[in-house]
């Protein structure tokens, strides 16, 4: 009887260890773009949403392009720069970015960039923010007034026109989302998933030296 109630216990146990591990991260905000935060020291990727990228265009129905992608980044920041969130972790993503819902003021800051026309629901993760994207074409408010490619259509896009590299130059420079020079040796954890676009500013160096020299730091891992 009393192994019995042991297991029992041990089952218990296991069934709500789950939730438990859940973690959650709370501090001031800073945008790094539209679906990307740092809060508290640590890099969060909004859950269930998708933002235009920073340097994506979006055509107006007059047919002129516009930056689309730097309007959502400064509206994010206008809105939510500075303030202070809660937000609580859901997953781990490819990048290691901690992948969380967050809050202000108990309010849910994907669902307010989603019904404010910011970002998309990303329906490859998540179906919650569906019907808050379907409002905010309804109402015709922000991206829904202008053509958009979906932010991951445009990424793979970005992906396919990569530079290939130089002979014998397999050093990748590469530029990060807050500006920042880094470049990255084979072997390092974040070098295959690294493209390099030479239209961006970035390139291939041949030795360590000259990335340097150029004024690009080591990538840490």
């Amino acid at each position: 009887m009393v192994g019995h109630f042991r297991i029992l216990v041990l089952l218990i146990g296991l069934i709500t260890a789950g939730p438990l591990l859940a973690r959650d991260v709370a501090g001031s905000i800073r945008v790094i773009d539209g679906d990307t935060f740092v809060v508290s020291g640590q890099r969060i990727r909004l859950f269930g949403i998708d933002a235009p990228e920073q340097d994506q265009t979006c055509t107006s129905r007059t047919g002129s392009t516009w930056a689309c992608g730097a309007w959502v980044t400064e509206t994010a920041r206008a809105l939510y720069q500075g303030r202070d969130a809660t937000c609580r972790e859901m997953d781990v993503d490819r990048y290691g970015r901690t992948v969380a819902r967050c809050r202000i003021e108990g309010r849910d800051v994907g669902r307010q960039m989603v019904r404010g026309g910011l970002a998309f629901a990303y329906r490859k993760y998540s179906l919650d923010y569906d019907q808050d994207e379907i409002d905010a074409a309804a109402l015709d408010i922000g991206l829904h007034t202008s053509q958009v490619q979906r932010p991951s259509i445009y990424r793979q896009s970005q992906r396919v026109v990569a530079s290939p590299p130089p002979e014998g130059c397999q050093i990748k420079g590469n530029i990060s989302r807050s500006g920042v020079f880094i470049y990255h040796l084979p072997g390092q954890r974040d070098y295959d998933r690294t493209v390099i676009r030479t239209e961006r500013g970035e390139r291939w160096f041949c030795t360590a030296d000259q990335a340097r020299d150029a004024g690009w730091r080591a990538a840490l891992r």
